[in-house]
């Protein structure tokens, strides 16, 4: 059997390359929230990721150039939010450069370590920044567990090809 072959000439790497590329790959949908000086911050990040069970430890990235990140580098402890499918609009809220994402109808409370928690998520963890390494124009950050909740009921919400979207059976 031979290989079809791809007629497609392949693109030189770029921002653009990689952007496309990425919308073709579905996401879960996490917001990522801190105590800042000025009150809390959070986005919306598809870029978390499980990194090591012992210690319980993950990862995300974030834009230098984000609004949250003057919170997010000094911090020493961060809320992660795991989003179902019934908060596509928590997640575009979060998503949306200047809104006011702990406005109604945003419900959250100050949780452990003063981080801001999110209500009716499928599940949140509170943890410890343990370092920031940089990445391009961006931040990678590594954070020790500390507590969360895994029992908020729900499916969960993903990102794909620039919407937000649910799991399909």
């Amino acid at each position: 059997m031979t290989a079809t072959p791809d007629l497609r000439t392949p693109q030189l790497a770029s921002a653009d390359l990689l952007r496309s590329v990425f919308r073709r790959h579905a996401a879960g949908v996490a917001v990522i929230t801190a105590g800042g000086e000025g009150g809390p911050v959070g986005f919306t990040a598809t870029s978390l990721t499980s990194v090591s069970a012992e210690p319980p430890m993950l990862s995300f990235s974030i834009g230098t150039g984000a609004s949250s990140w003057p919170a997010v580098s000094e911090t020493e402890h961060l809320g992660v939010h795991i989003l179902g499918e019934h908060q596509r609009e928590l997640a575009a809220t979060f998503a949306r450069s200047g809104a006011d994402r702990f406005g109604a109808p945003t419900v959250w409370r100050e949780g452990p370590e003063g981080v801001p928690v999110l209500d009716d998520v499928l599940a949140w963890l509170v943890c410890r920044v343990v370092a920031r390494v940089p990445a391009g124009d961006h931040r990678i950050v590594l954070a020790e567990v500390v507590m969360g909740d895994p029992e908020g009921p729900g499916r969960p919400l993903l990102y794909h090809q620039g919407r937000f979207g649910g799991l399909r059976d």
